[in-house]
């Protein structure tokens, strides 16, 4: 439970820290996102490695968006994806209607607007994971409402 704590604090102040320093005259609001995604990319790749470096090939897409909602987000966030849903044709939507990242943030509309500075990270770990499994993606975040997530 401790390492959750951590990770917690520890993504709180690096997007804190980020958007911080953006105030500061360093950089702008939409390169802190970059970077947050671009670190999250990072960790993901690693993250994707470690995972699955004992288990069987995967059969196709859907086999590798299972794994990234069950044991991958499992691991990371310490529950599974709510729901997955796909068009099948490429398309997927995960759907998490309690991220972790969002729950210490008030429930209310006030915080709406802040959200998607949290999730930039997670986008990028979605990515970075797709792409070391050969999937070249594109990940957004929306959030109706908090602390619910797709």
């Amino acid at each position: 439970m401790a390492d959750e704590a951590v990770f917690l604090l520890l993504h709180s102040e690096m997007v804190a820290g980020l958007y911080r320093a953006a105030e500061q005259g360093e950089g702008e609001n939409g390169r802190c996102t970059t970077k947050l995604e671009s670190m999250g990319f990072r960790v993901g790749q690693g993250l994707i490695e470690r995972f699955t470096k004992d288990t069987a090939r995967f059969k196709d897409e859907l086999d590798i968006m299972k794994f990234i909602c069950k044991d991958f987000w499992t691991t990371v966030f310490k529950k599974q994806i709510d729901n997955l849903r796909t068009n099948h044709q490429g398309i997927y939507v995960l759907q998490d209607n309690k991220f972790r990242l969002l729950t210490q943030m008030s429930a209310g509309k006030q915080y709406l607007e802040h959200a998607p500075k949290y999730l930039a990270f997670t986008c990028g770990l979605i990515r970075g994971g797709l792409s070391n499994l050969g999937i070249k993606s594109i990940v957004t975040a929306e959030v109706s409402s908090m602390p619910a997530c797709k």
